[in-house]
């Protein structure tokens, strides 16, 4: 399967046979950003057509096809990254230090631009080269920050959620976890010569 994210196409199908071919290259690539591993997003993209069949008589149409398969399989990976989540130890998180930190985030340590709009196809496809140094950034952070990060920032998962989902002890933990995520990112988007937001 491609990982490329693909604007939702104007069809809409409610027959489950084409749903692999409609919207399987955008699950998977939900999947694969979340869980970076390509196995287990196969199989979540598998589980979560299996389960929207299963379900298929309660889908009344009220959103997109691909949004409501999205919406499976968001809670199939939360289910997954909750039984496996056993937490790193914060030392073998190398600390990432410099003034970027203040120029890209407020005082209690959130990003100055909304980073969600980063989830919107639209703004993908305006954007193509940030996305891709978006995706390169990402895959090069440790497993479990480049899980928190997409988790919280482009999910927008609460801390309580977050912290029994990936199995983090306390939420000062889970802070600067998410504070090095950002830091990182931040910082190979800027070798880059690509900055978040406008």
């Amino acid at each position: 399967m491609d990982c490329v994210s693909n604007p939702a196409p104007n069809v809409s199908s409610r027959d489950p046979a084409r749903w692999l071919e409609l919207h399987g290259d955008a699950l998977y690539a939900y999947a694969l950003a979340r869980t970076r591993n390509a196995a287990m997003a196969e199989d979540l993209v598998q589980d979560t057509l299996v389960a929207a069949f299963a379900g298929r008589d309660a889908f009344k149409g009220e959103s997109a096809e691909r949004t409501w398969l999205i919406g499976i399989l968001k809670h199939k990976v939360i289910d997954c990254l909750r039984r496996q989540g056993r937490e790193v130890p914060l030392a073998d998180e190398t600390d990432v230090s410099g003034d970027i930190e203040t120029t890209l985030f407020d005082e209690p340590g959130h990003w100055q631009v909304d980073v969600r709009a980063w989830a919107q196809p639209e703004r993908a496809l305006e954007r193509e080269e940030f996305w891709e140094a978006l995706r390169d950034c990402l895959a090069a952070l440790p497993e479990r920050l480049g899980r928190l990060f997409m988790l919280r920032e482009l999910d927008g998962m609460e801390t309580d959620e977050l912290l029994q989902v990936l199995g983090i002890s306390s939420a000062n933990n889970l802070w600067v976890m998410l504070s090095r995520a950002r830091l990182r990112l931040s910082a190979c988007l800027e070798a880059r010569s690509i900055m978040p937001g406008i």
